[in-house]
């Protein structure tokens, strides 16, 4: 698992980044909240260890920064503010949890392995392949930053095909699981192969690379276009 670190104590973030690989995660450190956003953007963390007191932007700022565009990997605070309205003001933005400085590695540890368990217990809200992004929630998609104008038929579509990336998904299933259709005299693959290409237009045609792939004589898989 990868966590980032967002401490400007470069000791203390060096210490706290050291201990948790000895526990076996990797662990990224970042001193300001500019270059967090800049990783954040880029990279998708199992966690993040917060400061609130950054240079650059805030670690409030970061936070709702990272909520409001729909991330939900666990975020702990970690801060010498121990006054009740400073922790309100990070749970409000968004953390899953608090820690004081100074504190000990043991306890911080053992509350990165409970936020991480409750994470894996949650159902997905995000989705992503490449730089295509789903909010399953919000019921938006996204490439990079472009936001994608998607009817709820291809957001469906789009949603089973990146369940089942980088795997091949066959008109078959395509039938059964996205369209219900079970007992149609005629097949629906002309249907489907429309749909695919009105997909296609959106997801893949304005950007670089493509993701939805034909796999002729099979289906079509979402993946990086292997060069």
């Amino acid at each position: 698992m990868r966590l980032l670190i967002v401490e400007d104590e470069e000791k203390l973030a060096a210490f706290v980044a050291q201990g948790l690989e000895q526990q076996g995660f990797a662990a990224e450190v970042v001193l300001d909240g500019d270059e967090a956003m800049t990783r954040l953007e880029r990279q998708t963390y199992s966690l993040v260890l917060l400061d609130l007191m950054l240079p650059g932007r805030s670690g409030v700022e970061l936070l709702r920064w990272l909520r409001q565009r729909g991330e939900t990997c666990p975020v702990m605070i970690l801060t010498s503010r121990d006054g009740v309205e400073d922790r309100v003001q990070g749970l409000d933005a968004g953390a899953d949890d608090y820690l004081v400085k100074p504190f000990a590695l043991s306890e911080l540890l053992a509350r990165v392995r409970a936020l991480l368990r409750r994470a894996e217990q949650r159902p997905p809200v995000r989705m992503e392949v490449a730089d295509l992004r789903l909010d399953l929630e919000a019921r938006r998609a996204f490439r990079g930053t472009k936001e994608l104008a998607l009817t709820p038929r291809e957001f469906e579509l789009l949603e089973y095909l990146l369940q089942h990336s980088p795997a091949v998904v066959s008109r078959e299933m395509l039938a059964r699981d996205v369209w219900r259709e079970t007992s149609r005299f005629t097949p629906i693959h002309n249907v489907i192969d429309v749909q695919i290409a009105r997909l296609r237009r959106k997801v893949d045609d304005p950007f670089d690379r493509r993701l939805l792939q034909t796999v002729r004589g099979v289906g079509f898989a979402l993946r990086e276009e292997k060069e």
